[in-house]
């Protein structure tokens, strides 16, 4: 059907009468029918999200915490304000698709320096649940900061300070990888 502008009178004529007549009769039971219809707010879902949410942004913290020491050998690792919540909110939006949901995902998390990408741990958010998708996580070492007050003075003024601080950038990749698909491997990326 393809709706024009272009009606002869005797057409509109019944068509506004027509739409008249619907709208007096729908305006009295349109307020008692919605009354019946719309459900209820469930808050306990919302308070569900709210808790995983903030269960993964703390995964992505103690990731990076693990990995300062073990992997990028430096003392402090410097984040931007609300970089792992928007990160987590890209996961969890990227799983809402996901039969297992975020159950079923295992997250690579990884560092690009310059040209270099480090690996530094697996997050597996339910070890329970076989994993359905992959999801790459790649942090950005900030290049464009200034350099730390460290490197204007020799090492002997720092005695037993010669780890540095890593600062990430506030910029993300975050790569989707299904596992499990009826037309082969399908990758994401935001």
């Amino acid at each position: 059907m393809v709706a024009t502008s272009t009606l002869n009178n005797k057409n509109s004529v019944c068509i506004s009468e027509l739409i008249q007549q619907r709208f007096q009769h729908a305006a009295l039971t349109d307020f008692d029918y919605w009354d019946y219809v719309v459900p209820e707010p469930n808050f306990n879902e919302t308070v569900f999200e709210e808790q995983t949410y903030q269960s993964l942004v703390r995964m992505l913290e103690s990731c990076l915490s693990r990995s300062k020491q073990t992997k990028l050998h430096c003392s402090k690792v410097l984040i931007p304000e609300k970089l792992t919540r928007r990160i987590a909110q890209d996961i969890l939006r990227l799983s809402s698709t996901e039969p297992c949901g975020l159950r079923g995902c295992v997250i690579h998390v990884n560092l690009e320096t310059g040209n270099i990408c480090k690996k530094l741990d697996k997050i597996v958010y339910d070890p329970t649940v076989v994993p359905t998708f992959e999801l790459t996580l790649v942090f950005k070492q900030d290049s464009g900061s200034w350099p730390s007050f460290r490197d204007f003075f020799p090492k002997a003024c720092f005695m037993g300070g010669s780890k540095r601080t890593l600062i990430l950038s506030p910029g993300f990749r975050l790569i989707k990888k299904k596992l499990y698909s009826l037309i082969g491997t399908v990758v994401e990326e935001c």
